[in-house]
């Protein structure tokens, strides 16, 4: 029996690392996330890793962040790799990662939630992190949008604010 492969999280902040300030009435990146205990409480059968890059707003990512998230998936030992990612940038960075990434034998997911993690319920942040999870077994290398239960590549993908969700810019799939 071979070993298993890991999934290697790297984590950024967004929304699902973040807690509402009321004072300033939005949500604020934690210190560090709350990704790598909710997963654990789980007893996932995977292996799990965890690099957390950043704890950032996806608004506040600069392009030595996106080149940091490069490096470490370009560094990962690892096949299998979910970003948690702020969802205002992560259709950038999922175009950035498919036009710069020189590997090309791994499947990399980019994941995010509208609600924060912990504090909130409902949240789409523990959907979106069990999807991610189920999804990366099946996929064939390259680079992925998870949310909202359906799997984008980087140039169809967008955020569509008014209905909180994210498209296709293509058009819904028969």
């Amino acid at each position: 029996m071979s070993k298993k492969e890991a999934i290697h999280f790297i984590i950024t902040g967004g929304t699902i690392d973040s807690f509402y300030e009321g004072t300033k009435d939005t949500v604020i990146p934690l210190p560090h996330s709350s990704v790598p205990a909710f997963l654990k409480n789980l007893k996932l059968y995977d292996d799990v890793e965890f690099t957390e890059i950043c704890m950032k707003d996806s608004r506040a990512l600069n392009q030595k962040d996106v080149q940091r998230i490069a490096r470490a998936i370009q560094k990962s030992p690892h096949k299998k790799i979910i970003i948690t990612h702020g969802t205002y940038t992560m259709p950038d960075t999922a175009r950035f990662l498919k036009a710069n990434l020189k590997r090309n034998d791994q499947a990399i997911i980019l994941t995010g939630s509208m609600i924060p993690l912990m504090g909130f319920a409902p949240s789409d942040a523990p959907f979106n992190l069990g999807y991610s999870v189920a999804k990366i077994e099946e996929l064939s290398p390259g680079i992925y949008v998870a949310m909202n239960g359906r799997i984008f590549a980087p140039e169809e993908v967008a955020k569509l604010l008014n209905e909180g969700r994210f498209i296709s810019v293509f058009g819904e799939r028969k």
